[in-house]
């Protein structure tokens, strides 16, 4: 049985092994956080996913001109083939994405790109087909000339909103865009030049 004057001893030495216990339980809940924070920032830390058009194909045409009040109504359809890649360590989620379709500077089409998944370190590759929209480019005089002379210039933008979840836990948003110039030759129904630019937002 323990004396009186040994109990006050025994509190404290219990009082000092819990302390010591909590102290190292949350030294190594530091290391970890520490570490879970260095590998999200170097190993892990984003890097921008891309999506790049493979190849424009024209997958309709028709044109009908209005000589005499020199108008036409062109109906256009293009078939954009994309690869979205990540080049993370962790697989990139992207929701709905858009596609746009200008002709000098006004929008005339647009369709939806459906949302997907990409593997860390993999690519997805996808169809979009996007068509002027009914009646946008009747009475544009630009467009006549354009026809008559057998190439018509357009523009593609695509923009794909995602987001890289880190370790379960650092997630980061990013949208990759994509821009094409390119032209349309309505004599043997090619789309003869493209240009494209790439660009990924954090």
């Amino acid at each position: 049985m323990d004396s009186p004057s040994s109990k006050p001893h025994h509190r404290s030495h219990r009082r000092n092994r819990r302390r010591r216990c909590f102290l190292i339980s949350a030294a190594a809940l530091i290391v970890v956080a520490l570490l879970l924070l260095v590998l999200g920032l170097t190993v892990f830390r984003p890097r921008h996913a891309i999506t790049t058009v493979n190849s424009v194909r024209l997958a309709g045409l028709r044109a009908g001109l209005d000589v005499p009040n020199l108008g036409v109504d062109l109906n256009v359809t293009l078939d954009l083939n994309l690869t979205a890649s990540n080049p993370n360590h962790a697989s990139f989620r992207y929701g709905d994405g858009t596609a746009d379709l200008y002709y000098r500077g006004t929008l005339v089409g647009e369709a939806t790109i459906p949302p997907g998944e990409v593997s860390a370190g993999g690519s997805v590759q996808t169809d979009v087909l996007v068509t002027v929209m009914a009646g946008r480019l009747i009475g544009n005089k630009a467009v006549y000339a354009d026809v008559i002379s057998g190439s018509v210039p357009f523009t593609t933008t695509t923009e794909i909103p995602g987001r890289v979840t880190v370790l379960g836990v650092f997630k980061h948003h990013m949208e990759t865009y994509t821009t094409c110039d390119i032209v349309v030759n309505v004599r043997n129904r090619t789309v003869e030049n493209s240009d494209c630019k790439y660009k990924t937002k954090l």
